[in-house]
């Protein structure tokens, strides 16, 4: 490869708190380089239109957004590019089209911020066009594999914390069971977090079974105990008793998790007797300022994938472990989900604190 001049950037897939400080530490960084830097608007379907969709990035345009949520550049988690719906009802593979955008903006690289989903397909269209590609991980639920902290989790853990916090009063006011919803897809790692930090009295993730006998039988015993409210936290992939997952409807027919907080409420309710509310915290974990870990993880891993770049060092995602970034295959790092080990530190600590945890 010869001289780096031009790199792109994108964020891809649901936005989290953090993608800003990547986006900054890229421009910083970069520019360090004496490099141009370019922000493809809405993900792949930035470099898809034409002419493509980008923004000539300068220290200028992002020297404030370090404390700032979302994503300036946009993003989507729509519209696979090589099966794209079109407004007609047609399928169509627009992955070539995304591959010319790269090439009419004459990048040299491209730095693509997104989880394991979003880094699949942006490998896939870096091998089929020649495209040089390194990849950040984000995303809220920590389930990108190899990496010990994605982009946007912390803050995550920070929010349900905080809403964990402010349920302990209500509940002991009034005497209630109060449960909270938290999202994480199919991994229960903002779950299990948050409940230690936040002292619940269950924690409910979809890598551990649980009893309704026995979860009802653990608020018995807070009850015997003189303790008049109890505190669940559960992850939106957590299944019924029967093992059925929960769902709700949303837009145009599309399936997603949700309800499991209200299924709970009411079994709860018919065994153990107790008045129970149910807070879904939803997308508000999603949003706001990044917390200071985010913000300099954010940083480490926007400055290491300029350096990739300088090193000639593709089709590498950053990672964090023991206290580094490092850099691994993106292949590596997507073919396996990272979901919560059963027999973790962190779920060693729960059981040791005396949470259920199901079993």
């Amino acid at each position: 490869m010869g001289e780096v001049k031009r790199i792109g950037i994108l964020t891809s897939g649901g936005d989290c708190a953090g993608l800003n400080a990547i986006i900054r530490a890229v421009v910083y960084r970069a520019t360090g380089y004496g490099w141009k830097v370019f922000g493809i608007s809405r993900a792949t379907n930035g470099l898809m239109a034409r002419p493509p969709e980008f923004t000539a990035l300068e220290i200028e345009k992002v020297d404030r957004i370090l404390t700032q949520g979302g994503t300036m550049l946009g993003t989507t988690n729509k519209g696979n590019p090589f099966a794209f719906p079109m407004p007609d009802g047609q399928i169509l593979d627009r992955s070539e089209e995304i591959i010319e955008g790269y090439r009419m903006l004459n990048l040299d690289a491209i730095i693509g911020i997104g989880g394991d989903g979003s880094m699949a397909i942006l490998r896939k269209l870096a091998q089929q066009g020649g495209m040089n590609l390194v990849t950040i991980p984000k995303t809220i639920d920590n389930d990108v594999d190899i990496t010990e902290q994605s982009i946007g989790f912390d803050t995550a853990v920070n929010i349900a914390t905080e809403a964990l916090d402010r349920l302990h009063f209500t509940a002991a006011s009034h005497s209630r069971v109060m449960i909270l919803e938290v999202m994480g897809r199919d991994a229960g790692h903002i779950a299990i977090s948050a409940g230690i930090a936040g002292g619940a009295d269950v924690i409910l993730i979809p890598e551990i079974p649980y009893t309704i006998s026995n979860l009802c039988r653990k608020l018995d015993e807070r009850q015997a105990q003189g303790k008049n409210y109890s505190l669940i936290i559960v992850s939106e992939a957590v299944k019924t008793e029967a093992g059925q997952a929960v769902n709700c409807t949303h837009a145009f027919g599309e399936m997603r998790y949700g309800g499991v907080g209200q299924y709970l409420a009411d079994v709860i309710h018919e065994c153990h007797g107790a008045e129970t509310r149910v807070t879904v915290l939803g997308h508000a974990q999603r949003g706001g300022t990044p917390s200071p870990l985010d913000r300099l993880l954010a940083s480490a891993f926007g400055v290491a994938a300029v350096d990739l770049i300088a090193q000639g060092k593709f089709d590498r995602m950053v990672a964090w472990r023991d206290r580094n970034v490092i850099d691994v295959p993106i292949l590596d790092a997507i073919q396996q989900y990272c979901v919560v080990d059963p027999d973790s530190t962190l779920v060693r600590t729960a059981r040791g604190l005396g949470i259920y945890l199901g079993d």
